[in-house]
């Protein structure tokens, strides 16, 4: 099976992306997909601060529960609150209206994380 992978985003190895240029931060196709229909969905409020590879929060399936860990340290900016009513928005499109949180951040720890062809070699 062929994941979508968007070639803008950076990567953790336990599957969290973020968007260098809006600082938004969800989990991957991949991910959502070996969780199975995502019903639950913690997140920290905002001006949390997080740090990078820390948990921010839990994500609940039908099959697991899983931490989150953050791709970089910043503080939480915004919130998808729309995700406490319709946690499914995780599966329907974990890329768009699925994101989780948006961090204002320090650029320079983009350099650790996983380019969208690497994370693709890993998800292979």
């Amino acid at each position: 099976m062929s994941f979508d992978v968007p070639e803008d985003l950076r990567y953790r190895e336990s599957h969290e992306w973020i968007d260098p240029e809006t600082g938004r931060v969800g989990i991957s196709e991949f991910a959502q997909d070996e969780l199975g229909d995502v019903v639950f969905v913690e997140l920290p409020g905002e001006g949390d601060a997080v740090e990078a590879g820390g948990e921010f929060g839990v994500v609940e399936s039908i099959k697991a529960v899983s931490d989150l860990y953050a791709p970089v340290s910043g503080e939480v900016v915004a919130v998808n609150e729309a995700l406490f009513d319709a946690p499914e928005l995780v599966n329907d499109d974990p890329f768009g209206d699925g994101w989780m949180l948006e961090l204002d951040f320090d650029e320079g720890e983009l350099d650790d994380l996983l380019s969208a062809d690497e994370y693709r070699d890993q998800i292979a």
